[in-house]
């Protein structure tokens, strides 16, 4: 897994591990690296960290023949590494906006790369791109993330479709996650005078996670995660003028804190930022820690079972009524 040491990603680990699969983590900074597979051992399970720039093809081929190596063959691949540049467009540097969507975007392609180069002679194994409601709207203050994301999906149907064509086996899912409450709050590079923060409603990491894993054991091409990231959307498909204006008028002040940026613990996007910092981020006294539509995905399978059992109860209704 990409991305594996922080946030949303460490509680993915978390959770493959306690579901039963072997982790291996692949991230630049060796002590959240080292946390990460504690967490992994902790439940039981084989864990492996490997410090890795996902920007770098290299270093990523590099560490997937390390984990096949320790771990053996490679059945599912999570890429979730990124990193940010908080900041209008024009303010933003051009290495820092480049720097932004090698790891977001390019980093998504690697992990692809490496993992479709082992998966598709077995004919087998699972693709697993964490994307964001923000890879079908984007806001301000976020273009290097948002444009980044919107690639991802591109690049990730094209894949879909090139593998179907070969009637290969391999599978590639998409999770769309809302705003959470991760690390990356404290650490993204700004240039904004307050604390960053994510756009509302907040959700706990552990949740997204849940579904995370839920689509590893039951692969599905894409999910929604969050009441807000269907709204989000579905009202771009729909009334994206209208969007354009709520957030040019909301955006900028709804992505701050009353905090000065002062109180954050560092700048990740160039060099990773020392010590093991976990999964959530600030504002858990602010934060869903579930929600109605998150337990409909995590209970796919009994509420199909309900479905069909009221639909096959009300057509016997239906036939008797008729059959009078």
């Amino acid at each position: 897994m990409t991305g594996g040491s922080g946030g949303l990603g460490r509680e993915v680990v978390r959770q493959l591990a306690v579901a039963g699969w072997d982790v291996a983590v692949l991230a630049r900074g060796p002590e959240a690296l080292a946390g990460a597979v504690r967490d992994v051992a902790a439940a039981g399970r084989r864990g492996l960290g490997v410090v890795c720039d996902v920007a770098e093809h290299q270093q990523v081929e590099a560490a997937a023949d390390r984990v096949e190596e320790v771990l053996g063959p490679i059945g599912v691949w999570v890429n979730d590494a990124m990193t940010s540049v908080f900041a209008p467009f024009m303010e933003t540097a051009p290495e820092d906006f480049e720097r932004a969507t090698a790891v977001t975007y390019l980093g998504f392609v690697n992990g692809t790369r490496a993992a479709l180069r082992r998966m598709r002679p077995r004919g087998e194994g699972h693709v697993v791109q964490v994307g964001s409601a923000l890879a079908f709207r984007g806001i301000p203050l976020q273009a290097a993330y948002c444009g980044s994301k919107h690639a991802m999906v591109g690049f990730t149907e094209s894949v879909i479709t090139e593998l179907l064509h070969e009637r290969s086996r391999v599978k590639v899912s998409m999770v769309h996650m809302p705003g959470m409450n991760t690390t990356q709050f404290t650490w993204v590079r700004t240039t904004l005078p307050r604390h960053p923060q994510p756009v509302p409603p907040i959700y706990q990491p552990d949740a997204c996670a849940a579904v995370v894993v839920s689509v590893v054991e039951r692969p599905r091409r894409s999910t929604w995660v969050g009441e807000s990231t269907i709204g989000t959307i579905l009202g771009n498909r729909t009334i994206a003028p209208l969007l354009d204006r709520y957030l040019a008028a909301t955006g900028v002040s709804g992505q701050q804190t009353g905090q000065p940026r002062s109180t954050m613990s560092g700048d990740d996007l160039w060099e990773p930022v020392a010590g093991d910092h976990g999964s959530h981020g600030e504002f858990d006294d602010r934060s869903w820690r579930s929600s109605p539509q998150v337990w409909a995905l995590l209970h796919r399978r009994p509420l199909a079972v309900v479905a069909v059992a009221t639909g096959a109860g009300a057509l016997a209704v239906a036939v008797r009524a008729w059959r009078r």
